[in-house]
């Protein structure tokens, strides 16, 4: 998925004004003093009625709910990078397969993986790899208008990469040269404007820097590291038609039947390498008050099965479906889709693979996509729909990413978004949860969108059996908290009408989810869940 830097500072604006709406009955505030680091860390769990942030009820749901109360264990894989399960705050809660012996060597549980303990790594050693379009236009041009786009992006996603690598690399120097003018490694802009020279370089490297500083402030080169990582990648490999990233997976990526690749582990040969998935599956279950990190939204009521199948780069479609398939065969009961993709040469393998998971009563939950995009009319793979308007399967909830401030600025901005194709939004922006080799640290994305809302997802199965998938779907996005303000969204930063993005025009929260499974359970008909229908 693309990623964008998107931090958004404190509640400035909060702190003067208050934004109020009535919804349904209740008027909400918008918080009006910035929120502390504490809030910060686990405002996705917050209430918008009791604590005036745009978070998910769960704290609500426990302390009033289910607090005390078991709940069944639900297996939630995590299709991603790869999970660091030896993470302190992650391992009592990571899936293990019960009919097979480790590492004895041998297919016990006769599944077609060996010693699949934790789930299974679809990518083997491969990590960086080319975007899906790059690999399309390595085959011969079929005339298509799909080759013709793909082409044409290629070219402008080529250009901005090399742009991009050529600022950097004349910022990064710029500053090398200030670091030995001023015989240090950090340096102010009240530093730079003592620095006088005859050399046009120096001279240069001082505007430069005063620029950056006064944009960025002092810790621009941790800012900024993140930035240069990218282009680096885009360049060298996901953009790169003479890279060939999966030649070390020894499959063939054309052929599904081609099943015997991969390996038991279930993380990157570099562990930092499987940051995104170790993060994902932090937001859906890293343990609750123990003093550690943050707290997972499900952390005591599911078990992470990491299935690692996606790379620096584009997914493969095969990956994708076969690790659908190994989620399922194995137990899940949801599973989190954090990728996508904008071209996906055999989505059918993708789409067999869902309606697999309908008929084993699975739900997939997508994140919607981080391009500031209407995918009602843009592409983003994999999807539920072949037309954008018929469901193939009614167990598919897409994702979209919420920022932490109540009003205009609700929406997160790279946000994608579709009154079709977008079925609710969750928490994305300035999340907090584990990262490899201990850590912990804020991310944000549709990518942690699609996790907070698996997690609830997970509670209401975990305390709710009884209930299918696509009434899990229907609950997460009829249960969720009404918005009916304007906000801004899109890439040209459009004004719109929240229940004009997405086909609930809501928020999920866990406490009403909750409530009305409960309702669904214990006083109306037990029903079967609702036949694949036409998005209104």
């Amino acid at each position: 998925m693309t990623r964008k830097n998107y931090y958004v500072a404190a509640a400035l604006m909060a702190a003067l004004f208050s934004t109020q709406a009535q919804e349904a009955g209740k008027t909400f505030v918008a918080k009006q003093t910035p929120m502390t680091e504490a809030q910060m860390q686990r405002w996705s769990h917050l209430d918008m009625e009791k604590d005036s942030i745009p978070g998910m009820s769960v704290d609500r749901a426990y302390n009033e709910l289910i607090k005390g109360k078991p709940g069944q264990k639900v297996i939630v894989a995590v299709i991603d990078s790869g999970v660091d399960i030896e993470h302190p705050d992650l391992k009592s809660v990571i899936w293990t397969n019960p009919k097979e012996i480790a590492g004895n060597g041998i297919d016990d549980d006769k599944n077609g993986y060996i010693d699949d303990i934790h789930g299974w790594n679809f990518l083997g050693a491969s990590n960086d790899e080319n975007l899906e379009l790059v690999r399309m236009l390595k085959k011969p041009d079929d005339g298509s208008e799909e080759y013709k786009n793909a082409l044409a992006e290629y070219e402008q996603k080529s250009n901005e990469a090399k742009q991009g690598k050529q600022q950097m690399d004349f910022i990064t120097k710029a500053d090398k040269t200030m670091q030995e003018f001023l015989k240090k490694d950090t340096y102010t802009v009240d530093d730079l404007k003592t620095v006088t020279s005859t050399d046009a370089a120096v001279n240069q490297s001082k505007m430069v820097m005063t620029q950056v500083l006064t944009r960025a402030g002092a810790n621009f080169r941790e800012l900024f590291k993140e930035q240069i990582n990218y282009v680096n990648e885009m360049v060298e490999y996901n953009l790169n038609k003479d890279f060939d990233g999966r030649k070390v997976v020894g499959d063939n990526p054309e052929d599904l039947n081609d099943k015997n690749y991969g390996n038991n582990t279930v993380y990157a040969p570099d562990k930092e390498d499987s940051l995104h998935g170790t993060h994902v599956a932090g937001i859906i279950a890293q343990v609750r008050s123990n003093g550690l990190g943050g707290d997972g939204v499900a952390n005591g009521q599911v078990a992470i099965m990491s299935v690692r199948a996606v790379p620096n780069g584009d997914e493969y479609d095969k990956d994708i479906a076969l690790a659908i398939r190994y989620a399922v065969d194995n137990g899940a009961k949801v599973i989190n889709g954090s990728f996508g993709k904008d071209y996906s040469p055999h989505k059918e393998w993708v789409w067999d693979a869902i309606k697999y998971a309908e008929s084993k009563d699975v739900l997939f939950v997508h994140a919607a996509g981080n391009d500031s995009k209407n995918i009602d009319n843009e592409p983003n793979f994999p999807t539920d729909s072949k037309d954008k308007k018929t469901e193939l399967a009614n167990n598919v909830i897409t994702i979209g990413a919420l920022n932490y401030e109540y009003g205009d600025a609700l929406v997160a901005d790279f946000s994608n978004y579709g009154k079709l194709n977008v079925d609710v939004f969750a928490p994305g922006v300035k999340i907090y949860a584990t990262t490899p080799n201990n850590t912990y640290k804020y991310e944000q994305g549709t990518s942690m969108a699609a996790p907070n809302a698996a997690g609830v997802a997970a509670l209401v199965r975990s305390y709710y059996p009884q209930l299918k998938a696509g009434q899990v779907k229907e609950i997460l996005m009829k249960s969720g908290t009404p918005i009916s303000i304007g906000v801004t969204a899109g890439e040209e930063g459009q004004k719109m009408q929240f229940t004009d993005i997405s086909v609930s025009g809501k928020i999920i929260n866990a406490y009403q989810a909750l409530k009305m499974a409960d309702g669904m359970v214990n006083k109306a008909p037990k029903g079967k869940p609702a036949a694949p229908k036409k998005k209104k």
